[in-house]
């Protein structure tokens, strides 16, 4: 299956070149866009810079374009908080996708918006001071309404980006839990094919 991962603010750190080969590993094709341009930050403070330098609009026009070859055939979109904010949106745009794996973050669910049985996952810290808890429930309902398939698993006394092994809120245990969760929804969505044309 392929799936296109989305960095966080942090910009295409190792973190993120090692989760695209836990997905390697497991048979996917994995295509990791960078969309700093080479820019990385070793603060959230920093990244968020060079997010705003840039400008979320820039930004998910690079999105775009980089996933615009490949999005016919069906993608797993996935992405680290910012990058999950950006897979969201493009999943939701794209009635061909297969899935939806975030990890850390969420974004807006625009008025109207569709997915139709959309395989969703959701991995975050409990509590993030970036993804709150009223936030995370009107986020569900808003997926359920607009026709997702959500699962969101909380992960207790963790920092906001846990997964990353060279960040001060990595935590080894929630980590390797949710890749073995996240690893398994890879699985599934390749296996039933999610809603776009390859599971036809």
């Amino acid at each position: 299956m392929e799936i296109v991962l989305f960095h966080s603010a942090l910009g295409v750190r190792q973190a993120v070149r090692d989760a695209a080969d836990r997905f390697r590993g497991a048979g996917h094709s994995v295509r990791v866009p960078d969309l700093f341009d080479g820019q990385t930050a070793g603060t959230l403070d920093d990244g968020l810079a060079i997010r705003d330098a840039i400008g979320k609009d820039e930004l998910l026009r690079r999105a775009v374009a980089a996933v615009a070859p490949y999005s016919a055939e069906g993608l797993l979109y996935a992405g680290f908080s910012l990058g999950g904010s950006i897979a969201q949106n493009l999943a939701l745009g794209d009635e061909n996708a297969r899935g939806l794996l975030l990890l850390h973050g969420t974004s807006d669910i625009a008025p109207g918006a569709t997915a139709d049985d959309l395989p969703v996952q959701l991995h975050v810290a409990d509590p993030d001071v970036f993804e709150p808890h009223d936030w995370l429930t009107a986020w569900y309902l808003g997926m359920r309404r607009a026709g997702a398939d959500p699962e969101v698993f909380r992960h207790p006394g963790v920092g906001h980006l846990y997964t990353d092994a060279d960040f001060e809120d990595y935590d080894e245990a929630a980590a390797e839990q949710t890749w073995r969760t996240a690893l398994d929804f890879a699985a599934d969505v390749a296996g039933e094919g999610g809603r776009g044309p390859a599971g036809a």
